[in-house]
Parts: structure tokens; C-alpha cells; sequence
């Protein structure tokens, strides 16, 4: 299943804010007896991308699309994509840089849900919801 990118009364869901890691290398250093430092890379895809979405003054019915998604990847558990709408995908909805900048998928990855989304009610049927999202392979 993809992650929620569209109202439930149709339309983009774009997130008012975000922020974004891009993650590392796997790689293990060592210290020699000597002290000299040795770095061994141990895969040639980026991982632990983090990616924090806000969704400012939302619907209620558009923040349940996130608990319910929550729901059906079994929490931290299971990974998903992004997804997009005619090639293009709403969660960089603002972002004028290249379209890949802010993927996991470029890298191999996939995200999974690092915690439960955030819900914060703002007004009577609006809601602010904060999701974080990790790269993993």
C-alpha cells in the first residue's frame, strides 16, 4: 500500500512542511594500534534517510488516511513508496530542486514509519499530523 497522497475528498495531500536527512554510507571504522583510522564501506546504496512530513490544518478525514495507513503496514513493521499522481509526488509538493533529491526509492530504499504518526487537533475538524519516515533497504 502507498502512502497517503491523496484527500479523502479528492486532490493532492501536500505537506506544509518538511524536513530531510539524507543518510550515509554503511560503513565500519577502525582504529589501528597506531591510531591510524581505517574505513571499510560495506554497501554501495545510502541508507537511514529520514524524511518528516507536516501536514498543517488538515481534515480530520484526511489525518485518519495516515492512522489507517499506520494500521495496514503493521506500525514500524512493514515498508511502502511513496507513490506518485502522473509521475510526480505530492510529499515534494514545493520542491523546486531535481525530483530525485528527496527519494529513498533513487537509492534502493524503500521508508517505513520510524513512530506513529502525530496527531494534533487545531480546530473543531481540523488536525495537524507530523509523520517521520526512515529509509530502509
Amino acid at each position: 500500500m502507498t502512502f497517503p497522497i491523496t484527500k479523502a475528498n479528492g486532490g493532492d495531500l501536500v505537506p506544509s512542511a518538511r524536513t530531510f536527512e539524507s543518510g550515509d554510507y554503511p560503513v565500519k571504522t577502525y582504529k589501528a594500534q597506531n591510531g591510524a583510522e581505517h574505513r571499510i564501506l560495506y554497501g554501495s546504496n545510502r541508507t537511514n534517510m529520514k524524511l518528516s512530513l507536516t501536514y498543517a490544518n488538515i481534515l480530520d478525514a484526511d489525518a485518519e488516511l495516515f492512522l489507517d495507513h499506520y494500521d495496514t503496514v503493521q506500525g514500524t513493521f512493514q515498508t511502502f513508496s511513496l507513490g506518485s499522481i502522473n509521475g510526480v509526488n505530492p510529499t515534494r509538493g514545493g520542491w523546486e530542486g531535481n525530483t530525485d533529491a528527496l527519494g529513498a526509492q533513487t537509492h534502493g530504499n524503500n521508508y517505513r514509519y520510524e513512530g506513529p504518526p502525530q496527531v494534533a487537533q487545531v480546530a473543531t475538524g481540523r488536525s495537524t499530523v507530523t509523520v517521520n519516515l526512515i529509509g530502509v533497504l
